[in-house]
């Protein structure tokens, strides 16, 4: 009994160990994916908008490939469903051109918050695609989240205009990719997923560059438009490992310190700060966002104990 004791204590440090890491990591790829955003937000002064998510799409491409290709060589682009892995990469193009549309006409804080409301999106959608059953917690949160976003837009004010559609356009369709990741988790390698987001957005966007096509004016511009791909690339390959020390959903909260981020780098980049309600706003989608994602851990652990005969605290 007195071995099995430290044994067991032993494990559950080193879980935790594993779990603190993830946290550590997902925290890093959020701070990098605001790093993403701003410099979106500041190439859009001078640039297309096609021009510069073609360029994310492509550098983050080329940085896979780089990172990638050389350890795992053509198992990276074998897939058994293609079909999927387009669509997917379709979705993706689709989020990221609303999403930056949406950062040259708005300010930054209020755009990624509003682009949160994808992960309550997703809980509708796993009901209406993937049969899932939600219970009213959750119900009730996503309904808080929607009135975070009425908040932060405020219909019939001021501070609505066509825009704000932009960045709720992209949290469909970045919930809809989810869904779609979720239906390839377990059955296609992640780092498989992550090259064909890479491969299709840039096909997609190169056949229209041509339209939109705008000489970088000097070498800092090009610059740029090389880091923020290979930063996009970067930022999902560090996601992917934090996933591999611990599930998303324990992850998931911690993603919304993302909100933080673009919140001090608007005010300090671009002058923008977020009035009353918009925090109000921000405040309830970050709290009905980490709800739903807290929730669904307790459920996800609940299933196991439910499996093993275990209690969920074991």
């Amino acid at each position: 009994m007195k071995s099995i004791l430290p044994k067991g204590i032993y494990l559950n440090r080193q879980e935790n160990s594993q779990v603190f890491r993830g946290i550590l990591l997902v925290m890093t790829a959020v701070a990098v994916f605001s790093l993403l955003e701003s410099l979106s937000k500041y190439l859009t002064r001078f640039y297309p908008i096609y021009l510069i998510v073609w360029a994310r799409f492509t550098f983050h491409l080329l940085l896979v490939v780089v990172v990638l290709g050389p350890r795992y060589g053509l198992a990276l682009v074998r897939t058994a469903r293609p079909g999927t892995q387009i669509l997917r990469g379709l979705l993706l193009a689709i989020a990221s051109v609303l999403f930056v549309s949406a950062l040259k006409l708005m300010p930054l804080a209020e755009t990624s918050a509003i682009s949160f409301l994808a992960p309550l999106l997703v809980t509708v959608m796993s009901v209406l695609f993937l049969k899932e059953k939600v219970e009213l917690a959750r119900w009730i949160a996503v309904l808080c989240g929607f009135i975070g976003v009425l908040a932060i837009i405020r219909p019939g004010s001021s501070v609505f205009t066509w825009a704000v559609l932009l960045p709720m356009g992209n949290a469909t369709a970045y919930a809809a990719y989810q869904i779609l990741t979720r239906r390839l988790a377990g059955l296609e390698s992640p780092y498989t997923s992550i090259f064909y987001s890479g491969l299709i957005g840039t096909l997609l966007l190169s056949a229209i560059l041509p339209y939109f096509w705008v000489p970088p004016q000097n070498a800092l511009h090009v610059a740029l438009l090389v880091i923020l791909g290979m930063v996009g690339g970067l930022g999902h390959l560090i996601l992917i490992k934090a996933f591999e020390y611990a599930p998303a959903s324990q992850l998931a909260p911690f993603s919304y310190s993302q909100l933080i981020w673009v919140t001090v780098i608007g005010y300090l980049t671009f002058g923008d700060f977020p009035d009353t309600w918009s925090l109000v706003g921000i405040a309830i989608l970050m709290a009905s966002g980490i709800y739903t994602a807290t929730h669904q851990r307790k459920s996800d652990r609940l299933l196991n104990s439910e499996q093993t005969n275990l209690p969920p605290s074991a």
